[in-house]
């Protein structure tokens, strides 16, 4: 079955593309017709390349999206090679799991300048051109970890809910430029860095605790974003979607 090439002509920015959700993002929105920018610390060859092996347009770029001066550099870059940008999906994120008498005030701040200021950070990079085009789609990864009992992760669970936070208020400032705000919450997603950060029986809890009792792929978030970042999703901002299995129900 062909993918509907709702988003030919658009230029996508997808961070902490490099693997898991973010890859997916950046696979199905290439397929869906728009040109896309692979953000990530580590250089997104594999992205990169399934991407051009279906003979779409993609470009990789490195950067730390917790740096005012490398988000800077990324929305100038994506200015100079394509006019603007017409979506941006913020995914990039770190979960180390710390009881809070464990964690320190810099795996604190780490954990919210990686999942928060970053959204805030690339927000601010593509804003200028997307503005000046009339038309723009914002998507915010969140969690559904904000609904659960999983400990650990209060430092997480805080830079969650403030992406939803901050979603609903950018959704208020940008509307009257054409541009949507929303949040995507995923469940527990079979990503390498869950695998590694996770055991097994987590992952089997998670599953037993939402209504479709299967652990979450990054393809089953694809198609949300997709119709999020498309004309169709033309009326629908400052919103959150857990697309998380009916785990959030």
């Amino acid at each position: 079955m062909s993918v509907p090439q709702t988003h030919t002509g658009r230029v996508a920015v997808v961070t902490g593309a490099g693997r898991g959700i973010g890859q997916a993002i950046a696979v199905e929105l290439a397929a869906r017709g728009a040109t896309v920018v692979a953000v990530d610390l580590a250089a997104p060859n594999e992205t990169v390349a399934m991407i051009e092996e279906k003979g779409r347009s993609v470009v990789g770029l490195t950067a730390d999206v917790s740096s005012p001066e490398q988000t800077a550099a990324v929305g100038k870059e994506v200015a100079e090679r394509f006019g603007r940008a017409d979506i941006l999906v913020n995914n990039a994120g770190i979960f180390p799991f710390r009881d809070i008498e464990e964690l320190d005030y810099k795996t604190w701040r780490r954990v919210l300048a990686v999942n928060l200021d970053s959204q805030f950070l690339m927000v601010k990079a593509v804003l200028p051109t997307m503005k000046q085009g009339g038309w723009g789609r914002i998507v915010n990864l969140t969690s559904n970890s904000i609904v659960t009992n999983a400990p650990g992760l209060s430092h997480y669970m805080a830079s969650k809910m403030g992406n939803i936070g901050f979603s609903r208020g950018l959704a208020n400032d940008l509307a009257s430029f054409g541009i949507t705000v929303n949040a995507v919450g995923p469940t527990l997603t079979i990503t390498p860095g869950v695998i590694n950060g996770h055991p097994q029986e987590a992952l089997v809890a998670a599953a037993q605790a939402q209504a479709i009792k299967r652990n979450g792929l990054p393809e089953d978030l694809t198609g949300t974003i997709a119709f999020l970042t498309s004309d169709d999703a033309a009326f629908v901002t400052g919103q959150t979607i857990m697309a998380d299995g009916g785990y959030a129900r």
